[in-house]
């Protein structure tokens, strides 16, 4: 097919922490990009995903939930979903069957009166009876009268084909804006760090999840073999010490569990040591939102 008729847009996912965005975009990706747990709030930068066709490229963006911020990190969280909004070709609203609460008054009236096309996915009807879907329905209609509205289940991947279609049908013609043959614009210490941060939200509790950043300071690939060194950081000393666990049992846990993850994910063996650093009040410190890649 020429390429005057390939098709190449940015669709951003955006909806509240937990209603299954990171979820979708693995679905649609058919790979892990995102991390997905049962915590709130996991994902914390947008991450693409580019999908590659003969004649179109899709070019997703996964956003943190929206929320108030409370602290800075936070802050630098709702930065990255209004500058989403700028740059996109086609916007995905995700909500879950049966959740009622509705967005902040401004945000409604600008998604209203947004001039690129808009979609409302309703996810988990796996989860939920057809009365409460059609209820849930009849409820966004009357928040976003003019926006087309869709069920969905990201995790049993029902509408993710349809989905597709959708956009490939709405994404404006241009040529690709990214190597065909390339799925992410993040580089692999992002995916590594993510890795390390998704084992820490499965089996930390609490505070600890939320007070930690993971920066891998090495990364090197040799024929057979990935030598990765990353560090983790915390906020308080009583932080390590829970991280760390019983004899290092703990951690040893994490590094495994990421590990194996990795060595599935970059299709190759992996030599990963974890550290771990005490940053005291990181969250709240500018220079070092910036250094991680917050603004």
């Amino acid at each position: 097919m020429s390429n005057n008729n390939h098709k190449a847009g940015f669709v951003s996912i955006i909806g509240r922490p937990n209603v299954g965005k990171s979820t979708l975009i693995n679905s649609l990706m058919k790979e892990k990009l995102s991390i997905i747990t049962s915590k709130a709030q996991t994902t914390r930068h947008r991450i693409r995903g580019i999908m590659n066709g003969d004649d179109y490229q899709i070019v997703l963006s996964d956003t943190p939930g929206i929320i108030d911020p409370s602290y800075k990190l936070q802050e630098a969280m709702m930065k990255f979903i209004k500058e989403t909004l700028i740059d996109s070709d086609f916007l995905v609203i995700v909500e879950e069957v049966g959740n009622k609460e509705s967005f902040d008054k401004s945000l409604i009236q600008k998604l209203n009166s947004f001039k690129i096309p808009v979609i409302l996915l309703i996810n988990k009807i796996d989860l939920s009876s057809q009365e409460e879907l059609e209820d849930s329905i009849a409820h966004w209609k009357s928040i976003f009268p003019d926006i087309n509205i869709y069920p969905l289940s990201a995790i049993e991947g029902f509408f993710v084909d349809e989905l597709i279609e959708i956009f490939k049908e709405k994404i404006p013609l241009s040529p690709p804006f990214f190597p065909k043959d390339q799925f992410t614009d993040r580089p692999e210490k992002f995916f590594v760090n993510e890795s390390i941060r998704e084992q820490i939200l499965i089996y930390y509790d609490k505070e600890v999840p939320y007070s930690v950043e993971v920066i891998t300071e090495d990364f090197k690939e040799l024929p057979k073999i990935i030598k990765i060194r990353s560090l983790i950081l915390v906020e308080r000393e009583s932080q390590k010490g829970i991280l760390i666990g019983h004899k290092g049992s703990a951690l040893k846990k994490v590094a495994t569990k990421a590990r194996n993850n990795l060595e599935k994910f970059f299709g190759k063996k992996i030599f990963l040591e974890v550290f771990i650093k005490v940053k005291k009040n990181w969250r709240n410190d500018a220079s070092s939102l910036k250094k991680f890649g917050y603004n």
